[in-house]
């Protein structure tokens, strides 16, 4: 990947600095000459006629994370490197995509996708590989374009990505999209890169966006979804662990021996809504699944919501897609342009059945409830480059006499996507 970025780079600077002439236009009778495009969708290289295309792109997030009432220092302040995450995406003969996306954050590897799609039609097309499971609707939200720096709880209940086969496509112009298939099954939040058992999880999500054809009703950004799964779990592997959002703190974590041991249903309804410069989300999360410890055994239900808006201060319009807001005018101060601003808010909690505490399934210590409430700023100098500062505080157990203390955290991002 080097080479081809190293190639790229150089084709672009070399049309610049020589001067050199654009390529030749395409001559009747021959085949169109291939085209080397790069701007602020990223680099792409691509044949002439369009069949074939390879685009390299780039997210970078570097954080700084602090707790501001950590007076027992079980939390380090720190600057680090949320993500670092070359991408490669691409065409081969319009009727194939790929998508490449390993994650060097932290200073280690992961593959976070891989997949190959095969394009019958828009209404149908078969993806198979690494990816997101269909759930969690803030999960499937690119995180170069989130509220917030940080997914809400919902995600933590939802499953992260795994390898699997889907079918997913577009109807009557994306009024209606779904997406479905067979998964092997990760515990809520995880990701996966192969299966702990047998069983496999069946896993689909319908969105319906009523008034997608109507570009002037104010209803036209409104969309309504519903999402779920089910499988048979087994084992220590499928039991999460629950953190904070902003921090990454753990609160709730299973006793040593738990296991799961049946079948785990999770289901989701969800709401979005995006019109000019205002966006806002509302997510449920359940996920069921019985766990068991020594003889004991017990469905525990784990329940997680928000509810989430935003205003984009400078009139640009609010969008849930991968590229985010566009500034009409980008960041140059000697004209005195300083590109958009964006405000945001949400109200989120988490939610574990008490029995989970009462029967000795619990690592002793967790707390079962985490409320919080967030705000948060966002700078977006050009389609590329963002500043965002948040502000999260969350409580434990209702805040009562003995929980955890509760949470004020500061963070901020630079982030970097093309």
């Amino acid at each position: 990947m080097t080479a081809i970025i190293s190639m790229v780079a150089f084709t672009g600077v070399a049309f610049a600095q020589q001067g050199a002439e654009p390529p030749p236009a395409d001559v009747p009778g021959q085949a169109p000459a291939a085209k080397v495009v790069a701007g602020q969708d990223g680099f792409a290289i691509e044949s002439g006629n369009g069949d074939y295309r390879l685009q390299i792109g780039l997210l970078l997030q570097a954080d700084g994370k602090f707790d501001l009432d950590d007076v027992d220092d079980t939390f380090i302040d720190t600057f680090t490197m949320r993500r670092l995450r070359p991408f490669l995406r691409g065409r081969i003969l319009r009727r194939f995509e790929f998508y490449l996306n390993p994650d060097f954050a932290g200073g280690s590897f992961v593959l976070q996708d891989a997949y190959l799609d095969t394009i019958l039609s828009t209404a149908f097309r078969i993806r198979a590989g690494k990816g997101k499971e269909p759930l969690g609707m803030e999960r499937l939200f690119s995180a170069s374009n989130l509220f917030f720096m940080e997914r809400a709880y919902p995600t933590a209940v939802a499953p992260n990505r795994d390898l699997g086969i889907q079918v997913l496509g577009d109807i009557h112009g994306g009024a209606v999209s779904y997406i479905g298939g067979v998964m092997n099954g990760v515990a809520d939040g995880a990701s996966g890169d192969q299966d702990t058992n047998d069983a496999k999880d069946l896993i689909g999500r319908l969105v319906v966006r009523p008034f997608n054809g109507q570009k002037t009703s104010p209803l036209h950004g409104l969309g309504l979804a519903v999402a779920g799964s089910t499988g048979v779990e087994q084992g220590s592997a499928q039991l999460p662990t629950y953190k904070t959002t902003t921090l990454q703190q753990t609160f709730f974590t299973y006793a040593t021996g738990a296991v799961a041991s049946g079948r785990r249903n999770r289901y989701s309804p969800q709401v979005f809504y995006f019109h000019g410069p205002f966006g806002a989300l509302f997510e449920y999360v359940r996920s069921d699944l019985p766990v068991t410890l020594n003889t004991t055994t017990a469905e525990i239900a784990a329940n997680g919501w928000q509810v989430a808006a935003s205003w984009v201060l400078t009139g640009e319009a609010a969008t849930d897609a991968p590229t985010g807001i566009r500034p009409q005018a980008i960041f140059d101060p000697e004209t005195g342009h300083w590109g958009a601003f964006q405000v945001a808010a949400r109200v989120q909690e988490f939610v574990i059945d008490q029995s989970a505490v009462d029967l000795g399934l619990a690592t002793p210590g967790s707390s079962r409830k985490a409320q919080a409430w967030t705000v948060g700023l966002n700078w977006v100098l050009t389609g590329n480059v963002k500043y965002v500062l948040n502000f999260e505080r969350t409580i434990f157990d209702d805040n009562r006499a003995g929980a955890r203390p509760p949470e004020n955290a500061l963070a901020f991002r630079t982030q970097l996507y093309f």
